[in-house]
């Protein structure tokens, strides 16, 4: 006797559940039809924003998007993606899950992890010619991670400027992160890098934030220890760059490039938060 079975479907990595939805849907922008002349009625936010982190998560171009999938058009989620972008929708979202992610207890800021280990190609703004690559044109990614590896802040520059000149800027990146009474959390108490944040200058501006610098040093044999600690962040950029659409920059504006890099570390942050609610 065959006895039969049923596979429960897994949720695809781009759908939008109605426990994120209610996160998201009271940071979007509300737009009120015009009442002569209202034309074609606008597609709900809510299928719209699948189709952002269906590109993300694919990496295909806007003008492969099925309307069969029933996101809209390509040009339709661009248009609300770069809508949604000036509205700053991005950094908030990402701001409302850190606070709930430090609410649960599963935010850890006694330490936090910098690296910049790979670059996306292409052009446009924020790029430089890459010494390791040939040459070639393309954008760095900059990430600092919490002692867990829970994505904090993430900026973009060219491939030329040296880890160490977005030290600072990732600190300050980090926003004020509620969740718990009192003040919100902003500095990690440590922060860890490699041998390429090594300059004695910048020790003394990420004291003058009040976090301690632990950074290995040039010239040193290999075996600092740090790798046992800093190994969260290396983690944190195998998460970040799953998303096929970070790893080659195919946009030439630089802030639809950091909306996706923001977004795609908020997705991160919920898929951390989910299993604790």
């Amino acid at each position: 006797m065959i006895r039969g079975w049923c596979r429960v479907a897994r949720p695809k990595p781009w759908e939008v559940d109605d426990e994120l939805w209610a996160v998201i849907e009271p940071l979007l922008p509300k737009v009120e039809r015009r009442m002569r002349h209202a034309g074609r009625k606008r597609h709900p936010d809510r299928l719209v924003f699948q189709g952002i982190p269906f590109v993300l998560h694919t990496g295909i171009a806007w003008e492969h998007l099925l309307q069969e999938l029933g996101f809209g058009s390509g040009m339709t989620c661009w248009r609300r993606l770069a809508e949604w972008t000036e509205a700053h929708v991005w950094p908030r979202l990402h701001e409302v899950l850190l606070a709930k992610l430090r609410n649960a207890n599963a935010l850890d800021f006694s330490r936090a992890a910098v690296d910049a280990p790979t670059s996306a190609r292409k052009g446009g703004p924020k790029t430089g010619r890459n010494r390791v690559d040939r040459g070639r044109t393309g954008s760095k990614h900059h990430l600092i991670t919490d002692a867990t590896g829970i994505p904090l802040a993430v900026t973009l520059t060219g491939c030329n400027r040296n880890d160490v000149t977005q030290l600072i800027p990732l600190l300050q990146a980090v926003p004020p992160v509620r969740g718990k009474r009192g003040r919100p959390k902003r500095r990690p108490d440590v922060v860890l890098g490699d041998r390429g944040y090594d300059h004695d200058k910048y020790r003394r501006l990420v004291w003058d934030l009040s976090v301690k610098p632990l950074i290995a040093r040039r010239g040193t044999e290999l075996g600092s220890g740090l790798g046992t600690q800093r190994w969260v962040v290396e983690r944190a950029f195998a998460h970040l760059h799953w998303f096929r659409r970070l790893r080659i920059r195919w946009e030439i504006r630089d802030d639809i490039h950091e909306a996706f890099l923001t977004l795609a570390c908020a997705l991160i942050c919920w898929r951390r938060l989910k299993p604790l609610q």
